[in-house]
């Protein structure tokens, strides 16, 4: 499946002190079950992670990353404000979805998330990983029983 990983998450998975679900996350890239999806403002803001761009050339190698034209999520990004029917403030963040066809979506940003499971954004509607404690607002870095089933497909859509 293709993911995304939101920057606001990405020390999770790209960090030096990773979370235990960012750590499965990242081992589900790695074992060729996942690919991640990136570009345009998105791919800067995880260059900025000395840890990602590491990371980054030897999966792009082993396919593990792609990388979307700039152009293309540019101008999707343009086009998703213009509609305006997103709540959150990363449009460019749906745009990847759109054209990387990715469904998979590691975001703590509520109104990130509302927007990836709007099927007028996200069709099919996407699905959240998480590591909020949707109980009490807490973070909640463990893995779970539904980490582990969102990581269970192989196949990117």
């Amino acid at each position: 499946m293709c993911a995304i990983v939101d920057a606001n998450v990405a020390g999770e998975v790209f960090g030096k002190t990773v979370s235990p679900a960012g750590r499965e996350f990242f081992n589900w890239l790695n074992d060729g079950r996942g690919r991640l999806v990136v570009g345009g403002k998105l791919l800067k803001e995880l260059e900025g992670r000395q840890d990602f761009t590491k990371w980054a050339t030897e999966a792009t190698r082993a396919g593990q990353l792609t990388t979307l034209n700039v152009d293309q999520v540019e101008k999707r990004t343009r086009e998703i404000k213009r509609e305006a029917k997103h709540s959150s403030n990363d449009p460019h963040v749906l745009a990847v979805a759109q054209i990387g066809r990715a469904r998979l979506l590691f975001t703590n940003d509520r109104a990130l998330e509302q927007d990836f499971g709007n099927r007028d954004l996200i069709d099919p509607r996407g699905r959240i990983y998480h590591t909020r404690d949707i109980h009490s607002h807490n973070d909640n870095k463990g893995f779970s029983k539904t980490h582990k089933r969102l990581l269970r497909t192989n196949e990117c859509r």
